[in-house]
């Protein structure tokens, strides 16, 4: 499989969570795959043999900005496509953690649907929207 195709796989293959995440939450084949992880545990093996055979990565150079800089500007496509995956993958569970969490807390599945989508574009930014919203919709309840 080429890097091209394995980046076309993993962008595809996140979507059907999200969708389902977004529009089924509740039904049983999205909890299946959101307490499963099994997307993301597929993403993981491709990031493995990207990272590990794709492409040389100096694990030292993660100690700077520099040298992490460095990684991406000579690592080729190989280690680009593994820092591409590793978004992929820990956006998703990032995700799953948002709905899993908002569901046992009660909050209303319409306070989560931009933050979900945040976590899919931006994800750190969708976790900060949902924390904020449970702040409010947990204290608004005690």
């Amino acid at each position: 499989m080429t890097p091209d195709q394995a980046f076309q796989l993993a962008s595809t293959l996140v979507l059907p969570q999200w969708l389902l995440m977004i529009v089924a939450p509740r039904w049983r084949y999205t909890q299946l795959l959101v307490r499963s992880f099994i997307i993301p545990v597929l993403l993981a093996v491709l990031y493995g043999y990207y990272l590990f055979v794709g492409g040389p990565v100096d694990f030292g150079a993660f100690g700077t900005l520099e040298g992490v800089k460095g990684l991406f500007q000579n690592g080729g496509d190989g280690v680009i496509l593994a820092g591409w995956i590793h978004y992929l993958a820990f956006d998703l569970v990032v995700g799953s953690v948002v709905l899993r969490d908002a569901q046992e807390r009660g909050i209303a599945h319409w306070l989560i649907i931009v933050p979900l989508l945040f976590c899919f574009m931006l994800g750190p930014v969708g976790l900060l929207l949902y924390w904020l919203i449970r702040l409010v919709k947990v204290r608004a309840l005690v």
